[in-house]
């Protein structure tokens, strides 16, 4: 309980960031770099896609609202890290950190969630191609993509809900990158329950991670089993290559997910905990648009028709000025 004599905490200021400001700008060009390549490249196959007639498909549907969701998701971190970044403070409010905490969380279950409805996808594409197009309609994959969302922004509350009730009078030094769980719920100053909840909050995460992996790694059995029966190599190496892209995002994704939520009691040094952070934060929203577009034959050459589109407009335009 708090004491009389104790003032609740009102702000937090984030203590792995560089202090020097030669370390700081280091930081902020690169992570700045990074945060326009992916709001730039999501923007770009969002666009692409409903353009396109030939991506009129279930699979590019998924793709166009990972990347939508990924946009959010990169925002719900990445401009208050480059704002800390060039701040002398690196400070965040109580509420501020929560509303961090709550679209941080509920845009990444959203895409946990897509990622296992894009593997089902996958699964009745290869498995079941003779049903696929009266399976997966248009109206299945709005409801799937609809209930992926609520589902997401749904799940954190109850964790968001609990955590503001939570005194915080003592260090407001927080020891990451960007509001978290785990580093927030360190900084309470409250009875041993906290300690309690701490491990019910990493038993959720691991349920959520786990349900999702689980249920990927059966749909991907059934479809190597299904590519494995196809007798041409060219036959395999297609049907195979529909899930290359999703099956690469899916391990970066959930490989330093699981390294940071996972962990049960073991606990990394600050310098581990940020590496982690900022590979599912950062870095696997990053590769996303790469591996997406410049990988992608179809949206690639989509990508090219309305650059070149672009630029004839451009120049007749010039021609008429």
């Amino acid at each position: 309980m708090e004491s009389p004599n104790q003032s609740t905490t009102q702000e937090f200021i984030f203590s792995a960031f560089p202090y020097s400001w030669e370390g700081s700008v280091t930081c902020f060009v690169p992570l700045l770099f990074i945060y326009t390549f992916i709001v730039f490249g999501n923007l770009v196959i969002i666009t692409v896609v409903p353009l396109n007639a030939h991506l009129h498909t279930p699979m590019y549907f998924f793709i166009s609202a990972l990347s939508f969701l990924e946009i959010w998701y990169t925002t719900s971190t990445i401009p208050k890290m480059l704002s800390s970044l060039l701040s002398e403070k690196k400070s965040i409010s109580l509420n501020g950190c929560l509303l961090q905490m709550y679209f941080f969380h509920s845009t990444g279950i959203s895409e946990v969630c897509l990622l296992t409805a894009m593997a089902f996808d996958r699964y009745l594409a290869i498995c079941s191609p003779l049903h696929y197009p009266t399976i997966m309609t248009p109206r299945l994959c709005a409801q799937l993509t609809l209930s992926c969302c609520v589902c997401g922004f749904i799940t954190p509350l109850p964790e968001i809900a609990w955590i503001s009730t939570l005194p915080f009078c003592g260090s407001n030094h927080l020891e990451h990158i960007f509001c978290d769980f785990l580093p927030v719920l360190r900084l309470a100053c409250t009875d041993p329950q906290a300690i309690v909840m701490i491990q019910v909050v990493d038993i959720v995460h691991a349920v959520e991670i786990i349900t999702a992996v689980m249920l990927i790694f059966m749909s991907y059995i059934g479809i190597v089993a299904v590519i494995l029966r196809i007798r041409s190599a060219e036959g395999r190496r297609k049907a195979f290559s529909t899930c290359v892209s999703h099956l690469t995002v899916f391990l970066l994704f959930f490989g330093s997910v699981a390294l940071m939520y996972l962990r049960f009691s073991a606990t990394y040094s600050l310098f581990w905990d940020t590496v982690i952070a900022l590979a599912f934060a950062v870095l696997s929203p990053f590769f996303n648009p790469i591996i997406y577009s410049l990988r992608n034959k179809e949206i690639k050459e989509a990508i090219k028709k309305h650059w070149g589109q672009a630029k004839i407009f451009f120049h007749k335009t010039k021609e008429l000025k």
